[in-house]
């Protein structure tokens, strides 16, 4: 049997019943947000404390959703994999332990490929948490946390696509991943341990990995020449040289621009007497993307970055930023 393509040739409107379903779906959410499953803190306070690793599983749609919610607590944090109940039934169980959790998503609670899992988490002592929106079901009597879902119409013509329930399992989801990220206090630079790739981790690269180190950095003592200034700048090729004083300490800079801005007598004087004095600059532990937005508004090309005793440790480029992907 071949799917209709033809258009019908009514009054329908795509926009119009786009417009629909987000409307009753953004609803269902509302109405969930405002009536949480009261287990909802007890599977959070029980993640936190497990020592293992979050199994979830679900077959078909529910399949899909659990994987999703696999991936974020993965990388937010909460060690997660998903099971394909069918592939468990054949030998996949021996990947839960009993210092693991399983969550398991069936909408009417009565998905037979779960059967084992569910067996196979009593027999063992495992903790199952049940998604679903009937309490009553075998997966919830069987649960020892459970987390009911709004029993609400799917957004579909005929009222059986998986839609509106499969969009509350997903957001109920997001918000575990969300209330587990805050509880343990997960940072950004945490999060990019986990996101090492793509424009998401050039984003949350830290300026140590994007600068140059303390073998290239175009340095000079504040009462140089400016001619050993200006063959540190056309040596090194960043654009600016620092100045150093007695202690080590970055005490200012000489750019290209403060070259242009001094041409006359520009020779004759010292180092110390053309710099910028308290030059921006950055640290090992900014973001680069912050490092960047600095350099943008300031109209700069370079920063030096400084330790805790504002000493020289490297120097970052605009062009390692652009290099790196971040925009």
């Amino acid at each position: 049997m071949t799917a209709q393509t033809s258009i019908r040739d009514d009054a329908f409107s795509p926009e119009a019943t786009a417009s629909r379903v987000l409307r009753q779906e953004g609803e269902a959410l509302n109405r969930f947000a405002e009536n949480l499953p009261a287990d909802f803190g007890l599977a959070v306070q029980t993640i936190l404390e497990t020592q293992g690793r979050v199994v979830l599983s679900g077959m078909g749609k529910s399949g899909h959703i659990a994987r999703k919610i696999a991936a974020t607590l993965a990388s937010t944090g909460t060690p997660a994999f998903f099971v394909h109940p069918a592939e468990a039934s054949h030998g996949d169980l021996g990947m839960v332990t009993q210092g693991d959790i399983c969550l398991l998503i069936s909408n009417s609670g009565e998905t037979a490929e779960l059967s084992d899992m569910i067996a196979h988490c009593a027999r063992f002592s495992v903790t199952l948490i049940g998604v679903s929106k009937r309490l009553e079901s075998t997966l919830m009597r069987a649960a020892d946390i459970r987390l009911t879902l709004p029993d609400l119409p799917e957004v579909c013509s005929i009222g059986m696509a998986p839609t509106t329930s499969t969009t509350l399992t997903l957001g109920l989801g997001d918000a575990l991943a969300v209330a587990l990220m805050e509880a343990r206090g997960f940072r950004a630079d945490e999060f990019h341990v986990f996101h090492p790739g793509g424009k998401l981790g050039a984003r949350l690269a830290k300026v140590a990995q994007l600068m140059h180190g303390p073998q290239s950095l175009p340095l000079i003592a504040e009462d140089s020449s400016m001619s050993e200034a200006v063959l540190e700048i056309s040596t090194r090729g960043f654009g600016i040289v620092g100045i150093t004083n007695a202690a080590g300490q970055l005490a200012g800079v000489i750019s290209d621009g403060d070259l242009r801005r001094n041409m006359e007598g520009l020779m004759e004087r010292r180092a110390d007497q053309v710099c910028t004095r308290q030059p921006v600059t950055a640290t090992p532990d900014m973001l680069a993307a912050e490092a960047l937005a600095i350099m943008n508004a300031r109209k700069i090309s370079a920063l030096f970055v400084l330790d805790s005793q504002d000493k020289p440790v490297g120097v970052l480029h605009i062009h390692d930023c652009l290099r790196a992907g971040i925009a």
